[in-house]
């Protein structure tokens, strides 16, 4: 009943942040802590389920994350990115199921995807280029643990679908995309993506609990 509260609590922040921040280029206090507050909702339903550490910990540096990404300095983004990346080996730890090792090829495509990277966004950039590198392979590396995960845990396989496609968007929204509108757009795609596939790796961990 506590996490079912917590996870409701998170939902509602979410669906707060969407409607007040999420197309803002730099969203105020409140638009802030619900942003915060959504993902670390999730952490705290996870611990009171019973998830596994590693989900619980991912989501609490889900959490960091966001916070850092409210921020507008160049030193809070790398912040935010050093976070999530922590996060996504955090899940990765967890999804590896080394029984399904083979399953492994399935994520062939998120590997074409990170070496596509190397000619359409590390160009553009700058000097953000070597750990915008590193943070694409880490997020690969999640994809490809996801991937070996046991049928049953398919919401997490989701989640982590999700969540890659989150991390896509704020590329192009951060990279490349111009114009004002291109970047709210995105934006308003990115949030519930992100949340949605947190919140379905959450729910994947409960089932394996």
């Amino acid at each position: 009943m506590i996490a079912g509260g917590l996870a409701t609590l998170g939902a509602a922040l979410a669906l707060i942040y969407q409607a007040r921040g999420a197309g803002v280029e730099h969203p105020g206090p409140a638009a802030s802590a619900a942003k915060t507050g959504a993902t670390a909702a999730l952490a705290l339903a996870g611990l009171a389920a019973g998830a596994p550490l590693a989900v619980v910990l991912g989501l609490a540096l889900g959490a960091l994350g966001d916070f850092f990404l409210t921020r507008r300095a160049e030193t809070a983004f790398l912040a935010g990115m050093a976070a999530f990346a922590a996060g996504h080996l955090a899940y990765a730890g967890w999804m590896f199921t080394p029984e399904h090792a083979a399953r492994m090829f399935w994520a062939l495509p998120m590997l074409a995807l990170a070496l596509s990277t190397e000619r359409w966004l590390l160009p553009r950039t700058g000097p953000l280029r070597a750990p915008v590198r590193a943070y694409v392979w880490v997020i690969t590396l999640m994809a490809a643990a996801a991937a070996t995960l046991p049928l049953p845990l398919w919401p997490a396989m989701v989640g982590a679908a999700l969540f890659v496609a989150s991390d896509l968007v704020l590329a192009i929204r951060l990279f490349v995309a111009r114009g004002e509108t291109m970047q709210r757009r995105l934006s308003l795609l990115l949030w519930p993506a992100y949340w949605g596939g947190q919140a379905l790796i959450l729910a994947g961990a409960i089932r394996a609990a």
